[in-house]
């Protein structure tokens, strides 16, 4: 009887090793993409599910004797360094120090939307503002390519004379939630916190109060001569889950390595492309195969850097931004499922890849702050968000 147990519980855990690898290949999708998996740092966690319920069979079901003590103890150091290295053969973390620089980058002008400057490029009302701020105006605050957005209701609310450009900063999406944790600002313009931007917030007790004021598309970019016009959803997160790493997967056989890259943690971009994909843990940038491809440091600019004779990389941004306030004239913004980024498709809901973008308070506005956020969503400043070149959010 004890023989048929143990043969039971054996058969048990055999089985639940290789559910659990199932589920494993299941949750992060190299089932559904697994023809799409292209290169070997992809592979890899297919491999080491595959090793780990091995090992764990071969454990339980070979002759534990002296003779095969070897084989089981190398079975057993299998099994662990499967289960251990998962975690970060998901990521492709293989890389050392291979952290996206944070430093100084080429960024567009925004002197040309300062409130109030001569010439500026800032929304205008077609008639008076219905609301008149004068002596309490809110600090305000945000990501780059929102400025033009929050200048331009600034201007159209804010008494000039009271008005002075320290009223109106442009820290870019980090240093706006760093700013509005530590008081230095009423309110910032920004798309979504990012998971560690919120434990923050937490952990310093701020309740942040996230009013949406607008939508907009984020947009994939590739070189002009790229023949790839349209992703699909699945392809991109198989770009940057690591298991597809060239172009001809993808249909252009002569692209080489896709090189796909990345924002700073913590940047708005960055955020915008952890919400697409959930759950499924982006790949660890690798090492570029020529430094200068670093070039500026500006996503925008590295869309277009050139290897062996073709212009191999992939980025993201947001539709205003890469069209507008900083474009690359040699990229392009490609279509995803077949629809491109286009106001009427944001407004229809027909782009996959929408957001809302909000107006961030730490704790429920107040005073002067409420009353703008008010004003903002009030047509007056819902028309000043679509002719800066937004999508209202009514």
């Amino acid at each position: 009887m004890s023989k048929v147990i143990w043969m039971v519980i054996r058969a048990a855990i055999t089985l639940f090793a290789w559910v659990t690898s199932g589920y494993l290949l299941h949750r992060f999708e190299y089932f559904r993409a697994f023809s799409d998996i292209d290169n070997f740092i992809g592979m890899i966690p297919v491999v080491l599910l595959i090793m780990a319920a091995g090992g764990i069979s071969a454990i339980l079901w070979m002759r534990h004797s002296r003779r095969f003590a070897p084989v089981s103890t190398a079975a057993a150091l299998l099994t662990i360094f499967s289960v251990t290295f998962f975690p970060v053969a998901l990521r492709g973390d293989w890389w050392v120090n291979m952290i996206i620089p944070e430093g100084a980058e080429a960024k567009p002008d925004l002197s040309a939307y300062a409130p109030f400057s001569e010439g500026a490029k800032t929304a205008k009302l077609d008639e008076e503002s219905t609301l008149a701020l004068n002596a309490h105006l809110p600090r305000l605050d945000g990501a780059t390519a929102l400025y033009p957005v929050y200048a331009a209701l600034a201007e159209a609310v804010y008494d000039k004379d009271h008005f002075s450009p320290g009223y109106v900063l442009c820290a870019n999406t980090r240093g706006a939630y760093k700013a509005i944790m530590s008081g230095e600002r009423d309110i910032v313009f920004v798309a979504i916190a990012s998971r560690e931007q919120l434990a923050q917030a937490r952990g310093a007790g701020y309740d942040l109060q996230f009013t949406p004021i607008g939508r907009e598309a984020f947009v994939f970019l590739a070189a002009k001569n790229n023949p790839i016009d349209n992703l699909t959803y699945q392809q991109i997160r198989n770009i940057y889950s690591g298991k597809t790493a060239n172009w001809g997967t993808l249909g252009w056989p002569d692209g080489g390595r896709i090189i796909a890259f990345q924002r700073p943690e913590g940047s708005g971009s960055q955020t915008g492309l952890q919400n697409i994909m959930g759950e499924l843990p982006i790949q660890a940038p690798q090492p570029l195969p020529d430094a200068s491809l670093i070039g500026t440091n500006s996503l925008m600019k590295q869309i277009s850097v050139e290897r062996q004779g073709v212009r191999p990389a992939i980025g993201y941004s947001y539709r205003y931004f890469a069209t507008s306030m900083y474009a690359n004239h040699e990229a392009k913004i490609l279509r995803i499922n077949g629809v491109e980024p286009s106001i009427e498709n944001i407004r229809n809901g027909e782009y996959p890849f929408i957001v809302d973008f909000y107006a961030v308070t730490a704790g429920e506005p107040e005073g002067d702050s409420k009353l703008f956020i008010d004003w903002i969503l009030s047509p007056q400043g819902q028309q000043i968000i679509e002719k800066t070149g937004y999508t209202p959010i009514k």
